[in-house]
C-alpha cells in the first residue's frame, strides 16, 4: 500500500466529494481520471475490483505503457474476460468495474452477490492482544 498516493476525507455520507487525483493510474477510477469530483468509497470499490481482477486473471484489466491510451481504456471500461473464470465472478467484476459511479456496485450489493457468498463469512474477531496466545516462529 502506498499511502503517499492517498487522500483523506471525513465522510461521503453527506455528499462530500473529493477532487484530488491520487493513486496509481492502473487502479484509478474513471471519474478520477476524468478530473470529476468523486466519492472516496466508490473509487475505492473500483480499485478493489482491479485487485480482484488481478487475483483472478493474474494481470491488470487496464494496462498500457502509453498513459494516454491507458486512460482511454479506463474511461471506456473495456477489459477482457475469459470463460476460464466463472460466470458469477465475471458478473461481480462487471458490476464493480462499471464506469458510471452511480451504477457501480455498493458494498451492500457486493456482500449480497452470489459469487461473494460462495464461502460463508466467519465470525472472526481476529487476534486480541493479551487474550490470545501468539506463537512466535523463529524462521
Amino acid at each position: 500500500m502506498d499511502f503517499g498516493l492517498s487522500n483523506t476525507y471525513s465522510s461521503d455520507k453527506n455528499g462530500n466529494t473529493l477532487k484530488t487525483a491520487c493513486g496509481s493510474p492502473c487502479y484509478a477510477a474513471p471519474e478520477m481520471i476524468a478530473g470529476k469530483r468523486y466519492k472516496g468509497l466508490s473509487v475505492d470499490i473500483w480499485s478493489c475490483g482491479i485487485i480482484l481482477y488481478a487475483m483472478l486473471y493474474g494481470y491488470l484489466p487496464f494496462e498500457d505503457t502509453n498513459t494516454s491510451k491507458l486512460y482511454k481504456k479506463i474511461l471506456a471500461g473495456e477489459y477482457e474476460t475469459h470463460k476460464s473464470i466463472s460466470k458469477e465472478a465475471n458478473n461481480l467484476l462487471k458490476s464493480i468495474l462499471t464506469v458510471d459511479p452511480e451504477k457501480r456496485f455498493k458494498l451492500h450489493q457486493i456482500k449480497r452477490h452470489p459469487w461473494y457468498n460462495l464461502v460463508p463469512p466467519e465470525n472472526n474477531e481476529g487476534i486480541i492482544i493479551g487474550f490470545h496466545h501468539i506463537t512466535v516462529l523463529d524462521i
